[in-house]
Parts: structure tokens; sequence; C-alpha cells
């Protein structure tokens, strides 16, 4: 039922992303200054052999997280926002089950895994002393499960808040706080359970707020829909009518939809990690060095991308259930081009300054001016095609977004075994931004053919031609007039604020930054 939507209800529906994303970005911001906290609080307060076993095995436990979940957070945000479109709510219970039942027994048996092959997995990462966090670390590993799968429940009824005070500002505060108090106790003992200590009271929070969250809705939904057919592409909720159970999800729908979704994300986490391996064992480890610290600058960018993802993934569930390829499109440009003004600031003045910023991580990295510009151009491609993978799993085409990535992490690989051994960390970073090509341009070709949904408009130029006279020609023209030192980038950046902010207050029409000032309706939707 294309145009379902009326004009007023569609503006209502961005809005809700516009402002969900506005505050997931905040907490996500947040976050991270928490995490680098984190990070400061254990390398100064513990010796570097105890320092590299925690992040050793706090790496391995995030792993082994990412993959007993099977994916059920994508998919209770697909289904349960598909079901709540279709005046099918009440089946929302039956859905928690079918996905929390074997992702609780999935990390269940992983952390068993985790407990009893402590001591290989710490030989096999360089780590024999992270062999006692890794046990410690186990027995939380259910409760990091519970409490995704329970936020992600949430954000399907358009609740950010929940994630943004528990997952970005509460959990990591209260590893801060708690591994600071391990610090001055000097126990490392003490820093695996500090660290993963608060997964217990965020799971039991989360699962407190997604049964609240899910109990208020139930009461004000009909009792018997009458639900639309899925869309003929989709393995969503099930194509014949009827009510009840049968309106619902089948087992086999939820996790032919999830299961790849889970893949996808263990290939896409290859991807960020492969240059590394590769830069390493083909350019040695100084090339492995340089990589490295290059790809750290992209991460706030990909911070920004996650919030506007997590904001938009359950209102595109819902537009694209009731076939609103309108409103859909609608809502992939008007999100293309927020991500193009939260992102290329970043990356642009990255470009021009690159040598400044490497040298930040000492004398010798200022060699990696060119991998961060590399890195840099990669992002702003990331950016300028949207967000076109997620739209495509919201159509229900996991298996389809899986075989992308899978294509994208062997572009990664070809691409680092032909030009690592002649470009070192350049060739890694190379490589990356091949991938990113793959995995972004792939969705945008198949969604254009498939349901003719593409992110490009008047407010993509709009936004890309602000970001590039304010943040490209500005800094460029500081750098050419005053160096490329410390004063230039800081006259660049103030400069080029200053343009960029006056330039998006006039374009807040066309550009719809205009829903983020409407705080009326923001009580009810993305920060409910």
């Amino acid at each position: 039922m294309a145009g379902v939507s009326t004009a007023a209800h569609a503006r209502e529906g961005l809005g809700r992303v516009a402002r969900g994303g506005a505050l997931n970005m905040g907490g996500a911001a947040a976050g991270a200054v928490l995490n680098l906290g984190l990070v400061v609080t254990v390398t100064r307060g513990f010796s570097p052999d105890a320092a590299g076993s925690l992040f050793a095995a706090t790496s391995v436990f995030l792993i082994a997280s990412a993959v007993a979940n099977l994916g059920t957070p994508s998919g209770l945000v697909y289904f349960l926002s598909r079901l709540r479109a279709r005046g099918a709510g009440h089946a929302a219970t039956r859905v928690l089950r079918i996905a929390l039942v074997p992702a609780v027994a999935a990390s269940l048996g992983a952390a068993a895994v985790l407990a009893v092959l402590a001591d290989d997995l710490a030989g096999l990462i360089g780590a024999p002393a992270a062999e006692t966090y890794l046990r410690l670390l186990a027995a939380f590993l259910p409760f990091a499960v519970i409490t995704d799968a329970a936020l992600a429940a949430t954000r399907a009824y358009h609740v950010m808040r929940a994630g943004v005070l528990l997952d970005r500002l509460g959990r990591p505060l209260s590893q801060l706080a708690l591994v600071g108090a391990a610090a001055a106790t000097g126990s490392a003992g003490l820093l695996a359970v500090a660290w993963a200590g608060p997964y217990l009271p965020a799971a039991v929070l989360a699962w407190w707020w997604m049964r609240r969250v899910l109990g208020a809705h139930r009461r004000s939904a009909p009792t018997e829909p009458a639900p639309p057919p899925a869309p003929p592409d989709s393995p969503g909720p099930a194509r014949s009518g009827g009510s009840g159970a049968d309106a619902g999800v089948s087992p086999r729908a939820f996790w032919a939809f999830s299961l790849p979704r889970s893949v996808s994300d263990i290939a896409q986490l290859g991807i960020q990690r492969c240059g590394i391996v590769f830069a390493a064992a083909l350019g040695g480890t100084a090339e492995a060095a340089v990589f490295t610290a290059a790809s750290r600058f992209p991460v706030v960018g990909q911070f920004a991308g996650q919030a506007l993802q997590f904001a938009a993934e359950p209102r595109l569930a819902e537009l694209l259930e009731a076939d609103d390829r309108r409103g859909a499109n609608n809502l992939f440009r008007a999100g293309t081009a927020w991500l193009i003004c939260l992102t290329w600031p970043l990356f642009l003045p990255a470009i021009v300054y690159a040598p400044l910023l490497m040298e930040l991580f000492g004398p010798h990295y200022a060699s990696g001016a060119r991998v961060l510009a590399v890195v840099c151009l990669a992002q702003l491609l990331a950016a300028a095609l949207g967000m076109g993978d997620l739209v495509l799993t919201m159509t229900g085409r996991t298996r389809t977004n899986l075989a992308n990535n899978l294509l994208a992490l062997a572009a990664d690989v070809a691409l680092c075994l032909l030009l690592v051994p002649i470009a070192g960390a350049s060739g890694a970073a190379a490589a990356w931004a091949g991938a990113i090509a793959v995995r972004k341009g792939l969705p945008l070709a198949q969604l254009a053919r498939s349901h003719g949904l593409h992110p490009f408009d008047r407010r993509w130029a709009m936004a890309a031609g602000s970001c590039l006279v304010w943040f490209g020609g500005i800094p460029a023209l500081s750098a050419a007039v005053l160096g490329t030192g410390p004063g230039s980038l800081a006259a660049a950046l103030a400069a080029g604020s200053a343009g960029f902010a006056a330039t998006l207050w006039r374009l807040r029409g066309p550009l719809e930054l205009d829903l983020l000032l409407r705080r009326g309706a923001a009580r009810s939707g993305a920060a409910g």
C-alpha cells in the first residue's frame, strides 16, 4: 500500500528518527568519552602486561558476545516493528520467546567454552596472563547477550532512552568507577570483575524496561488484528491472514532472517580487523601499528552512523511492512544527508591535516599521513552512499546482505594480499576502502532494482556541498596560507564551524533539520 502515510504522519515519523538519532548521538559521544577514560584508567593504573591482558581478554569476550547473540537484536527490531505496524503487537511475547531461548542457550554454551578453553585461548591471543580474566569474564557473557536483546526490543518501539541510559552511559560509567576503585587498591585480579560486573545490573534493568515498554503497548494494541500480507521478498511476519499466534512469526522465519544477519556482523568485524592482520603479516609490526593508529579516527564517525541507524531501523521496518516505498525512500535520503552532515566535517579536515593528526601518536607515526588520508576518503564514501545495507536488511533480504558482506570481506583479503607487500599500511587502507565500496555499493544497486530506493536527491547535494565548502575548502585555504600547524587547524575549524552552522540554519527546512526542534512529539517518540 504505497503512499499509506499522510504528509503529516510521514514528517512525524521522520522527526522521531531525527530526535532519536540526536539522542543516540549524544549518548554515543558521552560513551566514547567514558570508554576513553576507562582505557586511560587501566593503562595508568596497572602495568602494561596487566592492561594488555585485560584488553585482549575483553576483545575475546566482545567477539564471543557478538557470535552468541545469533543476530537476535536485528531480528527483534525487524519483526517487532513490523508486527506493531500490522497491529499484531500482542504477538510480541511469542517473538521474544523464539529469539531469547536459543540466544540465552547459545550464550551459556559460549560461556562454558570460554571458561574451559581459557588457557588455550589465552595462548592463541598471545596473552597467557589473560587466562584468569577469560574465566571470570565468561560468567557475565549471558548478561551481555540479554542486555543487547532487551534493548533491541525497546528500540523496536522507538524507545531510545533505555539504550542511551543503560548501555551508553550507565554501564561504562559503572565500569569506570569500579576499575578506578580496583586501580586505587592496586589489585589487578579485580580488573575483569570490575570491567564485566556492570553487565549484570544492566541486564536486569534492560529486561525490566523491555517488559515495561511491551506491557504498555500490549494494553493499547487491538486484540484481533487484520494484518496485510508481507512483502513478497521478505521472510517476515506470516503471509497468511488470521490472528493470534498465527498472525505472528514462526521460528523458521525469525532465524532465516537473524542468522544470516549474525554472520554478516562477523564478516563486518573481519573487514575492520583484516587490514591489521595483513599489515603485520606482510608488512611488519610497524606498518600494522601505523594502520591501527590511522583507523582509530573513523571510530567517531562510526558512532554517528550507528546512532542514526539505531533510530532509523524500526521506522524503516514499519514503512517497508506497509509497502510505503515513498516514505522509506524519504527516510533513506534524509538519513543519508544527515549522515553526511555528521561525518564529513570530521573527515575532510583530517585529510588536509593528516600529518599533524598522525603526530599525536608519536613522531614515528607522521609517515602514516597518507594512510589516514585514504582511511578518511573511504569514510567519506561510506557516508555518501548512506545506510543502504540497513535498508536492504529491513526489506528482509538478510541473505543478500550476507552475500554482500562476504564479497566485501573477500575483496579486502584479495586487495590486502595484492597491495600490502607493495605499499604497506597504505595498501591495507586502500584494501579497506575497496571493501567499503563493495559493501556499500552492492546494496544500492539491489535496492534500486527491487524497490526503486536510492539516497540521492537535492538534500544529498546540499549536505555534501556545504561540507565541501566549509570543511574542505576552508581548511585547504588555511593550510595553504598558514601552514598545517595546530594554529592553522584551529582557525580552519573555527571558521568552518561558524559558516557551516549558519548554512545549516538556512537549510534547516530543505534538510528537515527543523524536526529536531519539535520537542513536543519527542516525549512519545524517539526519546521515549
